[in-house]
């Protein structure tokens, strides 16, 4: 894409060939990224990628070399972007010695935003119990918690998160999850940079992949994933093979560590089954599987790196 980017009524953050270069080094280059309103959005990509980059961007707080950028409709940084967005970028920051509540007391002033949002933000990232203690005190996934509640205080429209589940145990990543889900459920939208795939498989409805900076792949997690396909191990593999070959609706058949892939479309695995064990093939596994996440972002971030 090249030249301005137009306003879009669809999306929370639309970018447009976004560039940010340190001296010789390109930490982003030409992105090109659609956040769509209401939507839970993944942000993937490995250490370096130049996730936090971006997002820092979008937010205002460092300038793009070149290219576009376009919050809720506006410029980045600017007051109408800023009153509808909250964000938690590359950890929180808070006073050690005020109590969790009082420092929100301090970001809610700061903030313009009501003092009685700070009970509510509280109670919905699940510190209300802890409220009174000193931020100093706090272990390091309640220091995310209260930095997501900050992010909370002005109820805004578009939520960016930059690895909320930073330092949180099992139970607290799982907590996070399922409260980043009911935001998205409730009709704001979620921008969430993660390098974790089980989280952004479980919570986003769609994903952008970063690798090197660049933009790799864009869409749904069922999209990304690609079709599912079924799994056989058989004796003998080699008229198994040419057997699956022969059946109509079957797409494909590769091998695979000594199993076959099927691509079988609308064929069902039962009627695959059958047609092996009616031709005297022992089948001693069948199951259907789809790559997972993990495997696809394995294979963009390494083709990017081999270019």
């Amino acid at each position: 894409m090249s030249g301005r980017l137009q306003h879009d009524a669809e999306l929370a953050v639309g970018t447009r060939a976004l560039t940010k270069r340190y001296g010789g080094l390109v930490a982003v280059e030409g992105l090109d990224l659609e956040v769509r309103r209401g939507e839970v959005y993944g942000f993937l990509g490995p250490n370096g990628a130049g996730k936090t980059t971006t997002l820092r961007m979008l937010m205002g707080l460092i300038r793009p070399t070149s290219g576009d950028a376009r919050v809720l409709g506006a410029r980045p940084g600017s007051r109408a972007a800023l009153a509808g967005t909250g964000a938690l970028i590359e950890g929180p920051g808070f006073y050690p010695s005020l109590s969790g509540r009082d420092n929100l007391r301090v970001v809610a002033g700061h903030a313009g935003a009501p003092e009685t949002r700070v009970a509510r933000v509280l109670e919905e990232v699940g510190l209300a119990g802890r409220a009174s203690d000193r931020y100093r005190a706090y272990s390091l996934g309640m220091k995310q918690r209260l930095g997501i509640a900050a992010a909370l205080l002005k109820d805004p429209a578009l939520l960016i998160l930059d690895e909320p589940t930073n330092g949180m145990d099992t139970a607290g990543m799982a907590e996070m999850r399922a409260f980043v889900q009911a935001l998205g459920l409730g009709g704001r939208t979620v921008l969430l940079s993660s390098h974790l795939m089980n989280e952004v498989e479980q919570v986003c409805d769609r994903v952008g992949v970063i690798s090197g900076g660049r933009l790799v792949a864009e869409g749904s997690v069922d999209e990304l994933r690609g079709q599912e396909f079924l799994l056989l191990r058989a004796e003998p593999l080699d008229r198994a093979e040419a057997l699956l070959a022969s059946i109509r609706g079957v797409e494909d058949v590769e091998r695979a560590d000594g199993r076959l892939r099927i691509v079988a479309g609308a064929v069902p695995a039962a009627e695959v089954n059958r047609a092996l064990v009616t031709a005297g093939i022992g089948v001693t596994e069948l199951r259907p599987e789809r790559t997972s996440l993990e495997d696809v972002f394995f294979e963009l971030t390494r083709e990017e790196g081999t270019r």
